[in-house]
Formats: C-alpha cells, sequence, structure tokens
C-alpha cells in the first residue's frame, strides 16, 4: 500500500472544517497560521493540491508516547482538514460578494469555524464600520438560515410531482420540509436531527466558533453548542490557542484516533466515532474491510503499563475483537486478514 493511497482514503471520506467568517476578521491569517502545523508533505503528499486546504496534525502526547515505547523511526499524527472559505457579506444569501462562492464551499464542509473578529485595529477596516461580535455571529447565521430557506423552497416546489403519485416516502419528505421552513423562517437554526440530509443543510452543521483576539494572532476559541439565531449566547470554554482548537475542530466533527505501532511506525489514524473494527480498518487499506478476520485491541496506556505485547498478553488485556466490535479513541490495533 502507497502513503498516497492513505491520503486517498482519509480526503474521500470528506472530512472538513471550513474557516468563515466577514472580510478582515483574520480569517485567512488563522488558516495559514494552522497551516504552519500541517503534516510533512512525505507523509501526505497530496495536501498541497489545492492552497485553501490544510491537512492539518492533530496534537497528541499518545502518539509519541507509543513511538518511545516502540522506538518507531516514523511518526505520523492523525489529521483534520481545514478548508479556507471565500468571505461573507450581509445579502451573501442572495448571492452578494461571493456569497455563491461561500454558500457552495461550506456544503461541502462537515462542520464550520465561525471566526468573529473581536480586536480593534484603525488600519484595518471592519465591513460593518464597528467592531461587534455578536452583531457580527447574528449576521453570519442570518445568512446562513436564508440560505437553507431557499433551498427548502425550491425543494418543496421540486416535491409536488411527487406528491402528486401518492408517494408516501414522498409526503415524508414534505412534512418534514414544511417543519424546517417553519423553524427557518423564524430566524432559528435547524440543528442535526431533521432528515434532510441529502439537501445538505448550512444550519444543520456544527459550529465552532473562534474569536480572533489578535489579527497577528488568533488565539482565543470558543464553542457554541446550542445556536439560536440571530440571537446567540457565546460562552467561552477555552482560551490555550491553536492546538485546542485542532482539537476542538477534530471532536466537532466527531473523529476519534486509534493507533498502531512498531519499530517502522507509529501512527494516528482518523476514524468517524461509532465505527466498527472493520469500518476503522479501511482507513489503512480496503482489504482491512472486506478481508477483516479478526483484530488484537489494546487500549494504548494498557500497552505502556504492560511494557510489551507479550506481557499484556500475559496479562490478559491484549484482545481479540470480531466485525462488531466498535473501535475506541486511543484503542491500539493490529488488523487480522
Amino acid at each position: 500500500m502507497t502513503i498516497g493511497a492513505i491520503v486517498y482514503t482519509l480526503l474521500s471520506m470528506n472530512l472538513s472544517i471550513g474557516i468563515v467568517g466577514l472580510p478582515n476578521v483574520g480569517k485567512s491569517t488563522l488558516f495559514n497560521t494552522l497551516t504552519k502545523k500541517g503534516v510533512p508533505a512525505e507523509n501526505y503528499p497530496f495536501c498541497t493540491i489545492d492552497p485553501s486546504v490544510g491537512i492539518i496534525a492533530v496534537p497528541d502526547k499518545r502518539l509519541d508516547e507509543l513511538a518511545a515505547f516502540s522506538a518507531s523511526r516514523k511518526r505520523v499524527p492523525a489529521v483534520v482538514e481545514f478548508v479556507d472559505i471565500a468571505g461573507l457579506v450581509r445579502g451573501a444569501s442572495k448571492g452578494e460578494g461571493k456569497g455563491n462562492d461561500f454558500l457552495q464551499h461550506i456544503r461541502e464542509c462537515d462542520a464550520i469555524a465561525e471566526v468573529v473578529r473581536i480586536f480593534e485595529d484603525g488600519d484595518i477596516l471592519h465591513v460593518e464600520g464597528k467592531v461587534d461580535p455578536l452583531s457580527d455571529i447574528e449576521t453570519i447565521n442570518l445568512e446562513l438560515i436564508l440560505a437553507d430557506l431557499q433551498t427548502v423552497e425550491k425543494r418543496l416546489g421540486s416535491l409536488q410531482k411527487e406528491l402528486k403519485s401518492a408517494s408516501k416516502k414522498a409526503q415524508e419528505e414534505y412534512d418534514e420540509l414544511i417543519e424546517a421552513k417553519k423553524i427557518l423562517e423564524s430566524e432559528k437554526f435547524l440543528g442535526p436531527d431533521f432528515k434532510l440530509s441529502n439537501l445538505r443543510l448550512l444550519t444543520q452543521k456544527p459550529i465552532l466558533y473562534v474569536l480572533n483576539m489578535s489579527e497577528v494572532s488568533p488565539s482565543t476559541e470558543l464553542r457554541v453548542t446550542d445556536l439560536p439565531s440571530p440571537s446567540v449566547k457565546v460562552d467561552p470554554i477555552f482560551e490555550k490557542g491553536l492546538e485546542d482548537l485542532i482539537k476542538k475542530a477534530y471532536e466537532t466533527l466527531d473523529l476519534i484516533t486509534y493507533f498502531t505501532t512498531g519499530e517502522d511506525e507509529t501512527r494516528g489514524w482518523t476514524v468517524r466515532r461509532n465505527s466498527t473494527a472493520p469500518e476503522a480498518g479501511r482507513a489503512i487499506h480496503n482489504d482491512f474491510k472486506d478481508k477483516f478476520i479478526r483484530a488484537e485491541v489494546i487500549e494504548w496506556d494498557k500497552l505502556l503499563e504492560a511494557g510489551s505485547y507479550a506481557a499484556a498478553r500475559e496479562k490478559g488485556w491484549l484482545r481479540t475483537e470480531g466485525k462488531e466490535y466498535v473501535v475506541k479513541d486511543g484503542d491500539t490495533i493490529e488488523f487480522k486478514i
């Protein structure tokens, strides 16, 4: 298997978080700072295909400790994909500015990192004439809502022919769309519960809010889990800079890391939470899913505590798991095919 195949597997999962915001909020500065933490080209050679996409290493002390344990010649971290998306302006849902590009690109992402400016700088004009973080959040979120409302109304129109054929499936979708339309018209986010994933609605995506304290060094990140709109209450939960932002983005995408380790290499593999062992094995190669027999699994810290695989096996800590096993964050796995 080539490294290129590994990268293709990762990117084909389309697990990305789009960085969005109004003009002059430090969005591109944040992206450029993040890309300095990108993975080495020899590990992920396709990460430079598109300059607006950054494949960023996820900080993880477990990788370092496992690599030291195995005396690995190479360490390869788990990664998260950030996408730098064109700036949004008021009226984007109607095509103002680069609104159409913005909306299309964000639909292709799995989550949103919304950058909000809180720094004052007379040399960097704010698009609205003043720095007002909550107003900026309201502006962006309202554009997302209006864009989704257009999408829902368009789908309702195209569904009429199917309704005439008395299709039960069409009627269920129609009822769901009508409920979604009511919520959007009240200027609120839909959230993840609606069964409208085929429409890739913007207000169903998880959002991570990033408050930029400085155009030179964006550092304070905030997350909002409840997304009423246009009014949003923002509660700070951490202030430790880029590493926390990367980790939080990874978590927002509902990703976990499992490890493989040996003398040649220790690697963190990126998979969706609740993946079974065969599904997780596919991150390495399709054969690991299609030809899966079993997996030998041990928690990373239990392996270190045992001191060796042989000792872990003697203690009964190294388990044999089958196709139904759900991989846990921090598992160290050897697949048998």
